[in-house]
């Protein structure tokens, strides 16, 4: 991932709604979700839904197929991991880490790798 996508994914990620339904999103997973029950989860009006939908898959974190009448939204998980090891790539690099929680998870083969 370059910065320009990740100031993208970043910047749409911004805003309290979206980053709510992306986490829905990655919490239905694989089978994701429809519109209306996306809506109905978060309590969104359908138009104001529309917008921040059209917004994450502007960004490219999320997916939409369409499934008879329905379309159906799933997070994108190769973008997510994409977008969490560019903010990671340099984790610890020059130094060890310090601080509570630092780099938690992330292996050094991991940070190399990303």
């Amino acid at each position: 991932m370059d910065s320009t996508a990740a100031v993208g994914a970043l910047g749409a990620l911004a805003q309290e709604h979206r980053l709510a339904l992306f986490r829905l999103l990655v919490q239905a997973g694989p089978r994701g979700m429809a519109a209306g029950a996306i809506a109905e989860a978060l309590g969104i009006p359908p138009s104001s839904l529309s917008f921040h939908l059209a917004q994450l898959r502007s960004a490219e974190l999320i997916a939409q197929e369409r499934q008879h009448r329905t379309i159906i939204y799933r997070a994108n998980y190769p973008a997510m991991n994409a977008l969490l090891a560019y903010l990671m790539e340099n984790c610890c690099a020059a130094s060890t880490c310090e601080g509570e929680g630092a780099c938690d998870g992330v292996t050094t083969d991991e940070r190399e790798s990303a």
